[in-house]
């Protein structure tokens, strides 16, 4: 028996990083999983791979939100959970962000967010209850320069989440999010996206670069932070946790060691 057997889940940017240990793992535990992503090509193959089903979804846009929860109970009968993982990181000075790309991170982090919330969590409602997990930050319960429209959407993603864990529970739907720190993918870690590097040289550089600044040594495992959202999507593990920011840092957000 799985974790997640009978389930029906939408796992939104889940075509590689951390979404796609999600819907990896979900599937494993038995979920049947939609995989939401504008990566179509790799999408679909993972699609593929694991026994999920694809559909095309900027989370920006209304139109895909409903489509894909269309597309979810086409083939799956209904849904009952919701990953909201999308994201999108830019580096920048914050009196030197352009507008144009302050909004953008807003339309992808934030309103993505409310979106998959608005438009799923009604079918969740009528399939009985479930749950969403939303994917904050670190930056979400802290300040890091250089990120600054980053951080501010993914703090107005926790509050979004306490916000409809409130509105949701008489609805039988838990809400929570994760807020994981320095992590191995390749929006932290642009060299994955390079055919020519070397994965274990890259991930030694990142362990390098977060060696000194996170207590535990080193970078998180996009694996390690699918485990925390199956553990708040799973009913038997987490059924009386709402409303709540899960932080999965290597202990960043402790503080700083003066040794």
């Amino acid at each position: 028996m799985g974790k997640l057997d009978g389930r029906v889940v939408i796992v939104s940017g889940a075509a590689r990083g951390q979404g796609e240990q999600e819907a990896r793992l979900f599937v494993a535990e038995g979920a049947e999983v939609v995989i939401g992503d504008v990566l179509d090509e790799q999408g679909e193959a993972l699609a593929k791979e694991i026994g999920a089903h694809y559909v095309h979804l900027d989370v920006s846009s209304e139109d895909d939100w409903r489509a894909a929860v269309t597309a979810a109970k086409r083939t799956y009968g209904k849904v009952d959970g919701l990953v909201n993982n999308a994201g999108i990181l830019r580096f920048n000075e914050l009196v030197h962000t352009p507008l144009a790309e302050f909004q953008q991170i807003v339309q992808v982090n934030q309103v993505g967010a409310f979106l998959g919330i608005r438009t799923v969590a009604p079918e969740i409602a009528a399939a009985g209850g479930g749950s969403i997990v939303n994917t904050a930050s670190y930056t979400g319960l802290t300040g890091m320069a250089y990120v600054g429209a980053y951080t501010a959407t993914k703090h107005a993603v926790v509050g979004l989440t306490r916000v409809a864990a409130l509105e949701l529970a008489a609805k039988n739907i838990r809400v929570n999010a994760v807020c994981p720190g320095a992590i191995d993918t390749a929006m932290t870690n642009p060299a994955q996206l390079d055919p020519g590097a070397d994965p274990e040289a890259s991930a030694a550089a990142m362990d390098g670069l977060y060696r000194k600044l996170v207590p535990l040594g080193r970078v998180g495992r996009p694996e390690e932070v699918a485990r925390l959202v199956l553990f708040l999507t799973s009913d038997e593990d987490s059924s009386y946790i709402t409303g709540q920011p899960f932080v999965i840092d290597g202990g960043w957000l402790a503080g700083v060691s003066a040794l």
